[in-house]
């Protein structure tokens, strides 16, 4: 068996211990100071902080077969720059006035300077994934690549859809897995390619990520419309107010009789002050509440199936299925 010089070699890392030290890691000066002007914006950006979940996901689907090699920490900070770049192109592109209860990079430095310190962002995400070692750097760019081109059409169709009167299930559920789900996915695979991974234990650890990341979502939509103010730390119902297509409206609209249907499509187009309790009276009648709690249980189970069939021994996995049930139970 492999020995771990710092823990048990029959577990991994668990989160908490993992992302306090991708956090000072990742910590560091990434830009240069001039043009001021430019970088600003992404330091001010990065310095908004977040639970770093992608790259330290990188981390632990490395050790869940090896040793964490030196060069996770370059993939992992590529990754999450890549994620900070799509957040600071996607503010612009829903107007947002703040992420993470401050302001967004284009209401405090403009849109253009957005734009640009999005695009910078990008460019040094490639920049860390040029340090790892040659041997693995094509599998590595080719994942990033396809996960960057799939989530850009995520956001594409998560704009069509605001267009759109209906969008059927299957189509929200392809959405959320380009835009949010593969790029969770690809972080486990990269660090199983980085831990010397079977093909075959690689393609499990991507479907227990992809699943994973679409339970998350479920969980996101169901929150922002049933969770509890105090802890989800935003008023609910956000989605509602918006008319944000979510997994709870399109199985309303699919469930609801005709006169509930022709009042929800008519809330929506003219946003009284009582729309979301009308609205959310109507998710109840259809059991939209019951139901999202299910199908989150239905992903999360295809994910843990997964992780299951991954060829290690598996009290090693323990780390990824405690961090898995956090994400879905979570109330905030």
């Amino acid at each position: 068996p492999l020995y771990f010089s710092n823990h048990n070699y029959l577990l991994m890392q668990s989160f908490d211990e993992l992302a306090p030290a991708f956090k000072q890691y990742f910590e560091v000066a990434h830009f240069p100071p001039v043009p001021a002007s430019l970088y600003n914006g992404c330091d001010y950006f990065l310095s908004l902080g977040g639970k770093r979940v992608r790259p330290v996901m990188c981390l632990m689907g490395n050790e869940l077969f090896d040793t964490i090699h030196p060069d996770a920490w370059q993939v992992g900070t590529a990754i999450e720059l890549f994620h900070n770049f799509t957040l600071i192109h996607d503010d612009i592109m829903d107007a947002a006035p703040l992420r993470r209860g401050m302001q967004t990079v284009h209401e405090k430095y403009g849109s253009s300077t957005a734009l640009l310190a999005g695009d910078v962002m990008l460019v040094k995400a490639y920049e860390y994934l040029n340090k790892i070692h040659i041997g693995i750097l094509h599998k590595i760019l080719t994942l990033f690549n396809k996960t960057a081109r799939q989530v850009c059409e995520g956001q594409q169709m998560d704009m069509d859809f605001e267009k759109l009167d209906s969008v059927n299930m299957d189509e929200y559920i392809r959405m959320i897995e380009l835009k949010t789900s593969v790029l969770i996915a690809a972080s486990l695979q990269m660090g199983a390619i980085l831990g010397g991974a079977s093909e075959g234990n690689r393609q499990h650890l991507y479907e227990f990520g992809k699943n994973l990341g679409i339970a998350f979502q479920v969980q996101d939509d169901y929150l922002d419309a049933f969770g509890d103010p105090a802890k989800f730390g935003k008023d609910v119902g956000g989605d509602i107010r918006q008319n944000k297509k979510t997994f709870l409206l399109i199985h309303a609209l699919e469930t609801a009789g005709e006169t509930q249907q022709n009042e929800m499509m008519a809330l929506m187009q003219q946003n009284p002050a009582d729309k979301v309790q009308r609205m959310l009276a109507m998710f109840k009648d259809c059991h939209a509440d019951e139901w999202a709690r299910n199908l989150k249980q239905e992903y999360l189970n295809k994910a843990i199936h997964h992780l299951d069939e991954i060829a290690v021994v598996s009290t090693r996995k323990k780390s990824l299925l405690d961090l898995a049930h956090f994400l879905i139970q979570r109330e905030y």
